[in-house]
């Protein structure tokens, strides 16, 4: 038998193999795992295939396993980059972020520019974010939080052993609060920032890191002098 005919019936079967695999699982299901992730098909199939045409478990697994090509990324050096801004519908709130990669080439991709994007967006979102990671936390803030934790009422009379726990799971809680990374991604809660970024490093094959960021809110730090209508009126009489 010719080769050529042997290697066409080898790739029937194999489709066919393939077809009979997914079962129930639909090229529109695939699609739209697609259009969810951006992963590709055979990816896709896999994911769902083995998730048996769960769509949010499929999900989640090919999430996890961006998530895992994503970590063996990140302790490569990433000196490039791109420096972005974002300035908030009405032109009260800005930001500076900075975003590295490993090489320019990524940098000027449209992976890399829309994960600028969402972040700086991300970081005009949460007025309460200061730092990008919970190891930029300094010490003494930590020691704060613990002390303030640590005086609450509804503590005292608590064994010592479970008050510490209970001010333990408030710190970490609130030290999240302050971080970045750790915030619900605002077009999709189902992620953190944390997670967004490691998509984008799976995707695009290099190591990515938030470095540093700064939000501008109108007005900020600005003394007013502010008076109420009763003043005002008692003063132009005054005058």
């Amino acid at each position: 038998m010719p080769k050529e005919k042997i290697k066409f019936q080898f790739k029937t079967y194999y489709s066919l193999f393939l077809l009979l695999q997914m079962g129930n699982i639909t090229a529109k299901l695939v699609k739209d795992l697609r259009d969810k992730t951006g992963a590709g098909m055979m990816d896709c199939k896999k994911a769902l295939n083995e998730t048996e045409g769960n769509l949010d478990k499929a999900l989640e697994w090919l999430r996890k396993k961006g998530i895992a090509s994503a970590e063996k990324k990140s302790g490569r050096v990433a000196a490039e980059g791109s420096i972005g801004s974002y300035i908030h519908t009405g032109s009260r709130v800005g930001v500076l972020l900075e975003l590295n990669c490993e090489t320019d080439f990524v940098a000027r991709g449209d992976i890399f520019q829309s994960l600028l994007k969402d972040v700086s967006m991300q970081v005009a979102a949460c007025p309460n974010v200061e730092y990008v990671s919970i190891d930029e936390i300094p010490e003494d803030v930590v020691e704060k939080e613990k002390q303030i934790e640590m005086g609450r009422d509804d503590l005292s009379g608590k064994p010592e052993q479970i008050k510490e726990k209970i001010v333990e799971g408030r710190i970490a809680k609130r030290l999240n609060e302050l971080v970045l990374l750790s915030q619900p991604y605002i077009k999709d809660s189902s992620l953190t920032v944390e997670d967004l970024v490691k998509q984008a490093a799976a995707k695009i094959g290099e190591n990515i890191k938030v470095r540093r960021f700064t939000r501008y809110t109108l007005g900020e730090g600005i003394e007013k002098n502010q008076m109420d209508f009763a003043e005002e009126v008692a003063s132009m009489q005054t005058n």
